[in-house]
This record gives structure tokens, sequence and C-alpha cells, in this order.
């Protein structure tokens, strides 16, 4: 989701797509609003939690002397006596019924891909230009877009891409679908001792290929998953469908007691290679690469004292009913008739407005009140007296500790760091990510996890912040905060090269 600046040289030219704009300069209030009627709809547990805290701390200090007084003192109080304890059930009640469930994510698995699927540059122009399918304009625009693009030599393409020509077919399409969904859920069963009987919800998500029976069947079927097992196979969401199943497999928790949900993130390149000379559809050609999750979420209390993270918040923004957001990131064929994925020139500028939407719904759920007094001070005079004071941008490394921007592309890491003010240390991850493996799409955000935890980062109560964008177009985000110091799992795609970490990328 990025593009390279423009370039005259040897005839070819790149177009650069605007920056993304500085959102927070501009504040739709009705976003505001709507963060804050999250936080109010639960406000009936945030105020039963503290009274209910009283009254035990208050009941724990009674003597056994205060004890028999009261009692006494009840005994001639049938009628307050009998008004308390109605308030008691029915607030207990209340408390229990409105109670949302936690969710816990007991682990997760990204898939390392073998290292014989490894693109470098030079394979990589050179396979392209034996295909005779690209012009050498086409090819040098490949070559520039790989250069600028933050992506390193040893990222992956699918076994299909290796040959020559190229294998596009649906068998292969399977193939890779199946190597790196089970090689995903393999090591994640494996480091969880969990039994694939043991499942009960199952949520799949990759956007281009969607063939049938669903990936999700595949999955049921390999893992022979029991009868009532509850799946869905999300398609044609993006890059940010990985938040979006995370919702889903969480609504699902809150139905469903004392059950695992699964949610696997992916996508497919194999079918969905573009064979064609139009820029603008060949840019995803040198960003996509192989790559894929696995998420255990569970809703069982025994699971806190293993789980790694609990789910705080989710909030979505979709963008869709614009025509230029719906239209930015489309999927279509060319002049010629070769399908691929058209990328809009506005589309750092419709991704900035979906950022805004989402990042000003989510402030008043994660900011601390001195950030949101601040925010609003500003906020409140610039539309009440036109002044020209620009608005406060909240400080949001007072809200999380880390940071997994999808790597989507350079140039969207570089403008979020600038916007929000991060540190370079807070995009690390998603720079590495985007570096060692590529834009592997919704899958990304779990890559930049792993990261971080490799690097020993994580300590107990800190906040992550997921935050993915893709077509349709929409902005999500994931809130957890860690439940102990966390160490990476087995297997972690980053447990050998870690330590060549972070590397130096040239501009």
């Amino acid at each position: 989701m990025s593009s390279s600046p423009t370039n005259k040289a040897d005839g070819v030219q790149i177009h650069q797509t605007r920056i993304l704009p500085d959102f927070l300069q501009s504040v739709n209030l009705k976003y505001v609003k709507l963060g804050y009627h999250y936080l109010v709809s639960h406000l009936l547990t945030l105020c039963l939690v503290p009274l209910m805290t009283m009254f035990i701390v208050q009941a724990s200090q009674l003597n056994p002397n205060d004890i028999h007084q009261l009692w006494l003192q009840l005994q001639y109080n049938l009628v307050s006596v009998v008004i308390f304890s109605t308030i008691v059930v029915f607030g207990s009640t209340v408390y229990i019924m409105t109670r949302p469930r936690s969710i816990y994510l007991v682990d997760y698995s990204c898939y390392r891909p073998p290292s014989h699927l490894q693109a470098p540059f030079h394979r990589f122009m050179e396979h392209s230009k034996l295909t005779g399918d690209f012009d050498e304009s086409s090819l040098e625009f490949q070559r520039k877009i790989l250069e600028r693009s933050g992506i390193g030599e040893e990222t992956y393409v699918p076994e299909a891409m290796h040959f020559i020509p190229p294998r596009p077919s649906m068998a292969k399409a399977r193939e890779e679908a199946e190597q790196v969904m089970f090689g995903a859920l393999d090591n994640l069963f494996a480091n969880t001792n969990v039994k694939a009987k043991d499942i009960g919800i199952l949520v799949v998500n990759c956007s281009l290929f969607n063939p049938t029976p669903s990936l999700s069947a595949m999955i049921v079927n390999k893992y022979k998953l029991r009868g009532n097992v509850k799946s869905f196979n999300l398609g044609g969401m993006g890059c940010s469908a990985g938040v979006i199943a995370i919702d889903l497999a969480k609504d699902m928790l809150q139905l469903h007691r004392n059950t695992y949900a699964v949610v696997v993130s992916t996508e497919n390149i194999t079918q969905n290679w573009y064979f064609g000379n139009k820029k603008s559809m060949l840019i995803p050609n040198c960003l996509f690469r192989v790559g894929g999750a696995a998420v255990l979420l569970s809703n069982k209390a025994s699971d806190k004292q293993r789980a790694k993270y609990k789910l705080v918040h989710v909030v979505r923004s979709h963008c869709g009913a614009d025509d230029k957001a719906f239209r930015c990131v489309y999927q279509e064929q060319d002049d010629v008739g070769k399908t691929g994925v058209s990328l809009s020139k506005d589309l750092m500028a419709i991704a900035g407005g979906a950022l805004k939407t989402n990042i000003t719904t989510m402030g008043p759920l994660v900011l601390p009140i001195s950030e949101q007094l601040l925010f609003f001070s500003t906020l409140v005079a610039k539309k009440l007296f036109n002044a020209k004071k620009k608005p406060y941008i909240p400080d949001f490394k007072l809200a999380f500790d880390h940071f997994c921007i999808h790597a989507g592309g350079r140039a969207v890491i570089d403008e979020l760091e600038k916007n929000l003010q991060l540190l370079p240390v807070h995009v690390e991850a998603s720079r590495m990510t985007l570096h060692r493996f590529g834009n592997t799409s919704s899958s990304s955000i779990w890559y930049e996890l792993a990261y971080t935890e490799a690097k020993g980062r994580i300590r107990k109560r800190n906040r992550v912040w997921q935050i993915a964008f893709g077509s349709g177009f929409k902005c999500n985000s994931a809130v957890w905060e860690a439940l102990r110091n966390v160490k990476p799992s087995a297997n972690s795609p980053w447990e050998d090269c870690i330590h060549k970490y972070p590397v130096q990328i040239v501009a």
C-alpha cells in the first residue's frame, strides 16, 4: 500500500501518491461521540466494580463485635434488610448478565516458508524478464519499487512463481494455502497442547482466494474438527481482515461458554500475480509475499494463567460508503484482460481519512483523562470560537507501550510515525517485518508482535496496539494487554535471525 517517488530517469515514471494527510489536524466530532458512546455502554460495569470493591473492603474490616451489633440492628429493621437485599441481588444479577466475558489470547503462530521460496531482487527481476509478459518500462518500474519499498532480499513468493514460465494453477493455489495454514496450525497446536476436538469456533480470512470447499472446510477436514464447530470464511476484506476475524471470534466467544476459537489469517498469491503492464497493478507484485498466522483465543477462566494477552478493545471503521474509498484498492482486469489489483493514486489520502476516523473513535477508550482534557479544550475552542490554534494531538505513547502497524508499505509506516509523533523504536517491528517478510497482508501484525516478543520487550500489563487497513476501505484496531512478561513461543519466525535486527534500511 505504498508508492515510490517520481523518477523520470531511463524514461520510467513512478507516480507519487499524496503523502498521508495530517489527519489529526481536522477532527470529526461524530467519531469522538462514537468513542464515548462505546465508553458509556460499559458505564454500568465501570460503576458497579468500584462499588462492589468498596463494599468488600469495608466488610473485611468488621470485627465479630461489629457484626453482632449489625445483626441486632437488622433484626429490628426488616424493611431495610429486604430493600438492601433486593438491591444487592438485583445489582449482582445485572452485573453478571451484562459483564462481557474476558477473551484471552493463549498463543499464536506465524508461518515461516522454507528458504528455497526466497526471492532476492536479482532473481525476482530475472524471472520477471524471462516470463516475457513485461515490457522494459514495467521491468524498470518494478525494480525501482523493490529498491524503495522497504522490503529485503529474504522475502518469500509461492512455489508457482519460481518456475519459468510461472504455473499459477488452482492446484498450486490450494497447495500454497495448505502449506501456510497447516504449517501455522501444526505449530500452534504443538505449542498449546490443545486438541483439535476442543475447538468450538473457527474463523479464516483470505481476501483473494476463495475455493469451494472453503479454506475453513479444508481445515475442518485436515484436523477432523467436531461436527458442531462454528466455522466462518471471510473473503475480499483486505489486509485489515485479521482484526475483523478477531472481532468475530470475540463476539462468538461471548455467546458460547468454555470454548476455544481459532483465527487463521492469510493471503494467497499464486493465482493473483499480475502479468500485465499497468503500473498501478504492478505494485502488489513487488510488495505482497507469502505468510500467515494462526491465533488461539479462549474464554475459559482457567486459561488466564497460561495466556499471553487479554483482549481489551476492538474498534472498526468502514469508509466504503464513499465511492473513492470503495475503489481505491480494486481487483479488476486491465485493457488486455489481465486480472490484478489496482491501487488508486488517492490511496494515501483515503488511508489517512480512515485512520483519522478509527483513531478518533478509539481515543476516548484508551487515552488518559489528562490527554482527553487537553484534546477537548483545544477542539472546543476551535469549533466554538473559530480559533486558528491547531487541535492538540493526543500522545498515544501514554496509552500504548507497543505498536503493530500493518506492514503495508514503507510510506504508510513513515507517515504514521510522523503523524502520531512516534519514536523509531515504536515502528521498528513494522519496518523489520516489512523488510524480512514483506507485506503478508492480514497476518503482518502478528509477525510484528512476534518480533517485539523476540526482542524481550513485552512486560506484564503492557498494552499493544494492532492497527491494520485494507480494501473497502477499512481501518481496524485491536488492543491487547499482556498478562505476564511474554517470551517468544517455540518456532517463532524470528528465532534464528532476531539478533540481526534492526537493520539499516537505505532510503
